[in-house]
């Protein structure tokens, strides 16, 4: 009975060193706070002014990486949903109203216009993405 005993605290003292180890590890340990993809995003107001953007995300669309800017506290927008995604209003409170004057916010993906609205816009490591005040002509 007693090598059963001590076998059995043998084990339970290695679980709790490992899960000791488990926990030193995660908090102290390296950390990715950083994702997997570069981007660049550049906001081009109606006056031409730019504003620069560029950092490293996980976000699947172009309205995570701008989720992500808001949360950073130097970027800001608005939008509603429409029948092709999020139809982008306002950017950095700059506001495009397309019935009064013909003005939008147009995304540009790698210097060309984007395919879809910034809900479903994929990004792909290195994409340069820019939002450009534009009026119709």
């Amino acid at each position: 009975m007693k090598k059963s005993t001590r076998v059995l605290s043998g084990i339970a003292l290695m679980a709790a060193m490992i899960a000791l180890f488990a926990l030193v590890y995660s908090k102290f340990g390296p950390k990715s706070d950083e994702g997997s993809k570069t981007y660049t995003l550049e906001v081009v107001d109606d006056t031409g002014s730019t504003a620069s953007y560029s950092g490293r995300t996980d976000a699947e669309s172009l309205s995570g990486i701008m989720d992500e800017l808001v949360a950073e506290g130097n970027f800001t927008y608005d939008g509603s949903d429409s029948e092709y995604g999020l139809f982008i209003s306002t950017v950095n409170g700059i506001t495009a109203d397309y019935d009064n004057d013909g003005a939008y916010w147009s995304i540009m993906v790698n210097g060309e216009y984007g395919q879809y609205g910034a809900d479903s816009q994929p990004v792909s490591d290195g994409d340069d993405f820019e939002l450009v005040y534009e009026k119709a002509q």
